[in-house]
């Protein structure tokens, strides 16, 4: 295992951006950049053991400055979107600010991942890490009480990327943290995710009106382009949305799938992508996982120069359900108190399917 750095780039202030690498021994490796603590790229094998970025992401901090669909963003404070801003808290309500149409979406137009984050460097045996961590201060963006936030990524011998969430604050506030990489494992400039295969452990969604908020009720995906079971492709579903009114709204995959498994440390989530048999399990203690398919993405100048188009991507988010404040009948809380530490844990794990069963056969 081995931790690099260099420097990415400046700040319009002229602070220094730094790009961080952790390869290990198969030389397989996670590369990030302190602003925003983002996720640049990510190279695994396939199934022949040729090397490949699965991370859509740019070469240029200039990039990541401008719009850039949140790719590869640490999201916060709230993951996904609270509709209308606005929530009650201990009997005081309060407007965040807005800037999905009338709803509020990861945290406000300057979250967590517009900030320039220290970082720590921590060297293991078998396993690196990269310890992000930032402060946002009472009334940032609106959200009450000083949040003190570390995000922990690591990188191991195994290729599984592990994201452990941890914030503590000195007034009751919300808390709701993902990550937004876009991945294509047959590669960032393959092209679409159409031919990829997911699993994802859930029955239902929370189903969402026009502005992609939450109704407040479920609604069961077996026999619809929903349920992601694993044996249909991602173009096989996009072919379907003239079927089913929910992928209308979002042109494609913008779901919350609320998870069987609820709580526990589980897998949640699996993807397949056949032409180069890489696979991707992922493992979480949320109780909920967004499907994206960058349904509205057009970006030019990606990594190598590539053109991220719609469908170039896929996200898996794991979070608490969208506008959980406003429904309380949605799994757990996004509530953090005084006294209490937000702690949550995801893995991504990078493997190649396993044919030895198909060649004896």
């Amino acid at each position: 295992m081995s931790i690099t750095r260099r420097l990415f780039g400046n700040m319009p202030d002229g602070r220094d951006v730094y790009l961080y690498t952790l390869k290990n021994a198969s030389g397989a490796s996670l590369s990030m950049i302190n602003y925003g603590a983002i996720v640049q790229s990510i190279i695994v094998p396939d199934a022949e053991g040729n090397l490949g970025d699965v991370a859509l992401g740019f070469d240029s901090l200039d990039k990541y400055l401008q719009g850039h669909g949140s790719m590869g963003d640490t999201i916060g404070r709230y993951g996904n979107r609270i509709g209308k801003g606005r929530f009650t808290l201990d009997g005081v309500t309060y407007q965040l600010n807005l800037n999905n149409g009338e709803n509020h979406l990861h945290g406000g137009p300057e979250n967590l991942s517009k900030k320039l984050w220290d970082v720590e460097e921590i060297e293991g045996n078998g396993m690196d890490s990269l310890v992000f961590s930032t402060f946002s201060p009472d009334g940032e963006e609106n959200y009450p009480g000083n949040l003190n936030v570390r995000v922990t990524y690591s990188w191991d011998d195994d290729n599984n990327l592990t994201i452990r969430y941890q914030g503590t604050t000195d007034k009751p506030t919300l808390l709701n943290m993902t990550n937004h990489t876009y991945f294509n494992l047959a590669g960032h400039d393959f092209g679409t995710v159409r031919e990829h295969y997911i699993y994802i452990d859930a029955d239902v969604i929370t189903p969402v009106d026009a502005g992609l908020i939450p109704t407040g009720s479920y609604l069961p995906v077996d026999g619809t382009p929903l349920a992601m079971t694993g044996d249909m492709s991602i173009g096989e579903g996009l072919d379907q949305m003239d079927t089913c009114p929910q992928m209308i709204p979002a042109g494609g995959y913008d779901h919350n799938y609320v998870l069987t498994k609820g709580c526990a440390m589980a897998e949640c989530a699996s993807v397949y992508e056949p032409t180069t048999g890489r696979m991707m399990n992922v493992l979480t203690d949320q109780p909920a996982v967004q499907l994206y398919t960058a349904c509205t993405t057009n970006l030019s100048g990606g990594k190598g120069g590539a053109h991220y188009g719609n469908f170039s991507g896929f996200c898996l988010e794991t979070q608490h359900c969208p506008d959980t404040p406003n429904n309380p009948q949605f799994p757990g809380t996004t509530v953090l108190r005084p006294g209490e530490t937000y702690d949550t844990t995801t893995i991504y794990s990078f493997r190649v399917a396993d044919t030895e069963e198909d060649d004896e056969e």
